[in-house]
């Protein structure tokens, strides 16, 4: 994994790190961006703790840190300033407008206003109306503020260093690419690549790798870049050459680098994600058709999101947010190709092989290219079916590809390589002809039976038919007993709602239990253990907690590490993070793996007490039920309260009903105690 470019996150980080070491002047600001928390992203994690005295964590207050930002910059220091989200952007507007960008050229002289302010922006991450706007149209003109935006093609280094000492600026970071990579050596893909071309920070030329012209020239924004990509793709396997370019800086805009190649090209379109109006898109059509109008062909075609508000549901937000479909279907329409019939699959040639085939499948609806990871089985080496020979990595997650055959392996691609679904990745048992022949035979002979669902059936997903794995073996394997216990939870609620004020996270039962079974691990180790064998029992270190998580798109377990030894807030921003992954389906195979312990988490009002399995190997789930008002007497006078019941699923051969009191009464006691909850949330 060495060998593979940074993601966006990391390089983003690395260059601010850098930055900071270069330059004894400069400072950031912005809201919960010192360690630990390292910002909303993750952008500036460990600045704080290497630079305490110019990393500072800001008040609520988006206007009040423009304007600090400001009077830093006049007095002749310079600032990187973090919006958490660029929609927040519109509340530092009139500082930006009427005081940064104007001191430049207000007192007589040209004032150097060093203020870089940092916006991530775009959709396609479920965060709703108000966290997912791509707000750079509403920046455009305004005199001496230049804009960029993060692309894949462009280091982070040379672009931030360039925004700052072209202050003031604003760098526009489309939150989707944190967790991508960088495209680099001048590959994107099997079937095109990269250069820089014109000026710092330049323009990237995307170009297939035959060479071809450009039957459509596609200028696009960093954070439409991927799908951009995808688009060229689709339109190649039409026989449309598609040129992609990707600005490093929006405005000003500087497009003699590129004049060249829009003019030789057939169809020019301009793809954001913002809504139309007022848009980079209309800037860039303005200009070409001042500069083009004797070379077009066409006018330029400008594409943008619907005029709407964006979405919380995914279903939905696809729907309102540009799109790859929404990019190719606009395109065959302006040049007037037949565009294939509605939901049919496209032809994916196939390599001739010599042996049993291995192609990289479809993991997903939202990739058309995945990553090989690693080879888990040496080229050359005998294979049975179902040894795992491949990791894949999707944006999703990684996951591993078995064989289906026994033979021996031929690698085709190594690992480091995008591949296109439908890849041959390898080979097995292909030695030549006969063992082509070979498998003809065994291929008319040996034909598996296919099951097709009737009408009043159907076919379990993936992740269900891995959740019934997991349950059969645990009712198979393990003699498994229960305790369940009512809790009362008052004084808990409450602490935990002035909590929630008090740290801006949203701290709530689940976090807290999940704590208080991670401070349980000192005095209960054997509970967080794993049956190596029937006489022995591996310990651990740390208090690793799964939860379960079910959002509609299957049942998952991501694992909240050390809760122990980490605050409250901590886990909270865990399984805020773990929520959202749930939601979009997106986690990674370390994130589902490695916990010592489960939490089930069962909550809605109307539950009262579930019996958990326990997920092999481990030994012991905990399940919370949900919160119900009753009446119990106090001192002889009745008096309404809130409770909840613990119950605990364990391994009788491990855990004796004695030891499953005392660990509820222990993780209770945190729940109820004083002395306990102050510790708890501390």
């Amino acid at each position: 994994m060495s060998d593979l470019a940074p993601r966006v996150v990391e390089s983003l980080n690395s260059a601010l790190r850098r930055l900071f070491d270069e330059r004894a002047d400069l400072y950031l600001l912005g809201e919960d961006v010192v360690d630990p928390y390292g910002g909303a992203f993750k952008v500036t994690k460990g600045l704080s703790t290497s630079h305490p005295d110019r990393v500072l964590s800001t008040p609520l207050s988006e206007a009040g840190i423009a304007g600090v930002a400001g009077g830093l910059a006049l007095s002749g220091d310079q600032v990187v300033l973090e919006a958490m989200f660029g929609d927040f952007a519109a509340l530092m507007f009139d500082q930006l407008l009427n005081l940064v960008s104007k001191s430049v050229t207000m007192y007589g002289e040209r004032k150097p206003m060093r203020v870089l302010v940092r916006c991530p922006v775009g959709g396609n991450r479920g965060y709703g109306p108000t966290h997912s706007q791509s707000v750079q149209k509403h920046f455009i003109g305004i005199p001496n503020l230049s804009l960029y935006e993060t692309t894949p093609f462009h280091e982070a280094y040379p672009l931030v260093s360039h925004a700052l000492d072209h202050g003031p600026s604003m760098l526009f970071e489309d939150k989707v690419l944190y967790t991508r990579r960088l495209y680099r050596d001048g590959v994107v893909d099997e079937h095109f690549r990269f250069t820089l071309v014109g000026g710092a920070p330049g323009w990237a030329h995307v170009t297939p790798v035959d060479g071809r012209p450009a039957d459509v020239a596609l200028v696009c924004p960093g954070g439409v870049a991927h799908r951009a990509v995808t688009a060229a793709n689709a339109l190649r396997a039409q026989g449309i050459s598609v040129h992609l370019l990707v600005p490093g800086r929006l405005y000003p805009l500087d497009v003699e680098p590129v004049l060249d190649l829009l003019a030789d090209a057939g169809l020019v379109v301009v793809a954001e994600e913002s809504t139309a109006g007022g848009t980079w898109g209309s800037d860039v059509a303005a200009v070409l058709h001042d500069r083009l109008w004797s070379s077009l062909s066409a006018p330029v075609l400008r594409l943008s999101s619907a005029d709407s508000i964006i979405p919380t549901a995914r279903h939905l937000e696809e729907r309102v947010l540009l799109g790859e479909r929404h990019i190719v279907d606009a395109v065959t329409t302006a040049l007037g190709t037949c565009r294939r019939t509605e939901g049919a699959e496209e032809a994916v040639p196939t390599p001739v092989a010599s042996g049993v085939p291995v192609t990289a499948p479809k993991l997903n609806n939202n990739d058309a290219t995945y990553l090989v990871v690693d080879w888990l089985v040496e080229d050359g080496a005998t294979v049975e079916p179902g040894t795992p020979l491949v990791e894949l990595e999707t944006s999703k997650a990684i996951e591993e590809i078995a064989a289906a055959d026994a033979g021996v392996l031929h690698v085709v691609v190594p690992s480091g390589t995008e591949v296109e679904v439908g890849a041959l990745l390898a080979e097995i048992g292909g030695t030549g002809p006969r063992a082509a022949a070979a498998q003809e035979v065994r291929e008319v002979h040996d034909v598996p039976e296919v099951v097709v669902p009737s009408p009043r059936s159907y076919v379990l997903d993936r992740a269900q038919q891995g959740t019934a794995a997991v349950v059969s073996r645990a009712h198979r394997e393990v003699p498994a007993a229960f305790t369940a216990i009512e809790v009362r939870v008052d004084a808990l609620l409450e602490r935990l709602r002035r909590l929630s004020d008090e740290s801006d996270a949203d701290v709530g039962l689940a976090e807290a239990v999940v704590k208080a079974v991670g401070t349980a691990h000192a005095d209960f180790g054997h509970l967080f253990g794993s049956l190596v064998d029937d006489r022995t029992v591996a310990l651990t270190d740390t208090a690793d907690v799964a939860v379960t998580l079910d959002a509609g798109r299957g049942l998952y377990t991501p694992v909240v590490r050390d809760c122990s030894g980490r605050s409250i807030v901590d886990i909270s921003d865990d399984l805020m993070d773990y929520r959202l992954k749930a939601w979009r389906a997106e986690f990674a195979a370390a994130e589902l793996t490695g916990a010592a312990i489960t939490v089930s988490l069962n909550t809605d009002d109307d539950v009262l007490l579930v019996q958990p399995i326990v997920m092999w190997p481990q030994l012991c789930m905990l399940s919370v039920g949900g919160l119900r008002e009753q009446v119990v007497l106090d001192d002889g006078v009745p008096v309404a309260t809130t409770v909840v019941v613990l119950g605990l699923a364990y391994d009788h051969r491990v855990v004796n009903g004695a030891d499953a009191v005392r660990f509820l009464r222990f993780v209770a006691d945190g729940l109820r105690k004083p002395d306990r909850l102050e510790k708890l949330v501390s």
